[in-house]
């Protein structure tokens, strides 16, 4: 409700009545929703006691206010049409009247108003709907011919404050198992740091996956079994073998076998580089003296073993069938020398075609190397008939591969004068490997594959 001091609203030109201006400071109101259909007619109610004089339609003053009466006056509820498109809100009038005063006449069109109750004061009264899904009409009941419609409208809702945004809680975060911003490539198959044991694994799948491992090895036992068993069974039918020990008679078979391991010693390297599989090699373990190192290792390991197997039956059956037939008595440092110690002379011989192999990386003009190694010496000593090439020719002979297997096995030649004795064939053999290993090895650090 406005107070009695508010100005009430003049008729317009036409006969209706003016929209009421909104009172200093009150907000603005929103645009009205379309009109609603009419409703059905209302009961009509009865007529008020005084009825006064119907006021002419044409232009009406602006009424007074009226001063406060004594007595109850009339107060009537007129539902206004709204004069502008459906964007406004429709207003009621509520104005009080005084006995002295008629009350203004609704106009044909519409019911007659029903009485009001008794007011000192009139004033005019807004009338808003709060916001709904759907806006529903409001009829005004009368015995007009149509019903007057008042619309609602929602008022604009203010916008919300903003929410500080609330803090959620967070999981704890897992431990995190992938590689480490800044750590470099982490592979995601798990790995180990490498070492000579994987370097030794695969050059053994190596060694034993191959046919040439196969062939060279059995063959060299074959060799070495079946001469040594021939010379023995030949030897027995003597009366007596004098002071020759009876374990020398395997070096005939060995001098042969030694022709079979040498070549198994160049393909273990030559073998890569000719095929390429040298590149995948130091691919997977770029480290070389590593790769050097299980390569000797292994093929140092399997004709050591095998070897020493093969020596030991050809010791057995040559004591068994010629020690009767020999003086000499065999010590057990005649034991070791004649089959470990040959075993260790003829690996380490082997380690020296695998270095000779590395250097010069073609299997062919490797074998043949080593063959010109063991044979040429004792061959171009057999030439060297004048006194003059005497010293030279002992020294070729004495420091021949097939003397120095002699001595291994506890004698040697009788044409054959100086030369090492004991166990320093193998002191001998031992050192030369070294020292071609060492060169393979600064070979294949500084050479490309």
């Amino acid at each position: 409700m406005t107070s009695p001091q508010q100005p009430q609203p003049e008729p317009a030109a036409n006969g209706t009545e003016a929209q009421p201006q909104p009172a200093p400071g009150t907000p603005p109101q929103a645009p009205a929703a379309p009109p609603m259909p009419p409703a059905a007619p209302a009961v009509p109610q009865a007529p008020p006691a005084q009825a006064a004089p119907p006021a002419p339609p044409a232009q009406q003053p602006a009424p007074e206010q009226p001063a406060p009466a004594a007595e109850a006056g009339t107060m009537m509820l007129q539902a206004q049409p709204a004069p502008a498109p459906a964007g406004e809100a429709g207003t009621m009038t509520l104005q009080a009247q005084t006995p002295g005063q008629p009350p203004q006449p609704a106009p044909a069109d519409r019911p007659a108003p029903a009485p009001a109750a008794p007011s000192r004061e009139a004033g005019t009264m807004m009338l808003q709907a709060q916001p709904m899904p759907e806006p529903q009409p409001l009829a005004a009941h009368g015995p007009g011919k149509d019903a007057g419609t008042m619309m609602l409208q929602a008022q604009p809702q203010a916008p919300a404050p903003a929410q500080a945004p609330q803090p959620y809680a967070q999981a704890p975060a897992a431990p995190h198992a992938g590689p480490v911003p800044g750590a470099g490539y982490v592979s995601p198959i798990p790995a180990s740091p490498t070492h000579l044991g994987h370097a030794l694994a695969s050059e053994w799948t190596k060694i034993r996956s191959v046919r040439s491992t196969i062939w060279t090895l059995g063959v060299m036992a074959v060799l070495v079994l079946g001469i040594g068993a021939l010379v023995a069974t030949a030897v027995s039918t003597n009366e007596s073998i004098g002071a020759t020990p009876p374990l020398f008679f395997g070096f005939f078979g060995m001098l042969l076998g030694i022709l079979c391991v040498l070549p198994l010693g160049v393909l273990v390297v030559s073998s890569e580089y000719g095929t390429g599989m040298i590149r995948t090699t130091l691919t997977a373990c770029p480290a070389r003296g590593r790769v050097l190192a299980a390569k000797a290792l292994v093929f140092f390991g399997l004709t050591f073993v095998v070897t020493t197997v093969v020596t030991g039956l050809v010791a057995i059956m040559d004591n068994a069938l010629l020690g009767d037939l020999s003086r000499a008595e065999v010590t057990g440092a005649e034991w070791l020398k004649s089959t470990v110690g040959v075993s260790l002379y003829v690996s380490f011989l082997g380690l020296l075609a695998l270095a000779v192999g590395s250097l010069i990386r073609h299997s062919a003009g490797a074998i043949t190397i080593m063959i010109g190694v063991v044979l040429l010496p004792f061959v171009l000593s057999m030439f060297m008939l004048t006194d003059s090439l005497s010293d030279l020719r002992n020294f070729l002979l004495g420091y021949s591969i097939p003397n120095q297997i002699t001595v291994m096995y506890g004698s040697k030649f009788p044409f054959v004068d100086g030369g090492p004795s004991g166990w320093e064939p193998l002191w001998i053999v031992m050192g030369i490997a070294a020292l071609a290993l060492g060169g393979a090895y600064a070979a294949m650090r500084q050479r490309d594959v």
